[in-house]
């Protein structure tokens, strides 16, 4: 059983839960701010959060990649699904298993959130042990299936790469079979897709 001083939220957590609070009042007054900072130390105590393992770093340049690919990744599978919409034969679904490198429960729920965000793909299920994704995809690529399969597995861990160089400690992305280092795909050790 943890004490009440352990319970105690930090300081970035009450300001975050009372910023959440003014703002879900509309009204930034004294009486809200005070009454957001006692009701998240209230909460904090009362109810507990388990302690998650946080992040081992933060690269601005990698982060900047990350958010831009995404960007690029959400227009252009709002387009294909656009046009899907717009063809006279149904799509061509599947289920793909997609095997993580990182065993970090932070990246395994990121990577799946993220793809989840682009149009034409939704997270089916994940296991947090094994570090696989199952993600439904809208429409295989025509031609060759199992090419355009493996396109998309790669384009997962791909997103899952940029997630840990911007966020992974040099430790972690040494375990994932990566080099240290902001650039995605700098020289990386090879890799496999996982069918």
């Amino acid at each position: 059983m943890r004490t009440i001083g352990e319970r105690l939220p930090s300081v970035r957590a009450v300001f975050w839960l009372t910023t959440v609070w003014v703002l879900l009042w509309g009204d930034l007054s004294w009486g809200n701010v005070v009454n957001g900072v006692l009701l998240a130390v209230f909460l904090a105590v009362v109810f507990p959060l388990p302690h998650v393992a946080g992040l081992g770093a933060f690269r601005p340049l990698a982060v900047a990649v990350l958010v831009g690919r995404f960007a690029v990744d959400v227009v252009a599978g709002a387009v294909q699904v656009a046009a899907l919409s717009l063809r006279h034969r149904p799509p061509n679904s599947a289920v793909i298993r997609v095997q993580l490198r990182s065993h970090s429960d932070i990246i395994l729920a990121t990577t799946g959130g993220l793809s989840s965000l682009i149009p034409g793909s939704v997270i089916v299920e994940v296991h947090r042990l094994t570090g696989v994704l199952y993600l439904h995809v809208l429409d295989v690529p025509p031609g060759d299936p199992l090419a355009g399969l493996d396109a998309l597995r790669r384009r997962v861990l791909e997103q899952e790469e940029r997630l840990m160089r911007a966020f992974s400690s040099a430790e972690e992305l040494a375990d994932a079979g990566f080099r240290p280092g902001w650039r995605v795909g700098s020289g990386d050790l090879p890799r496999e897709v996982a069918p």
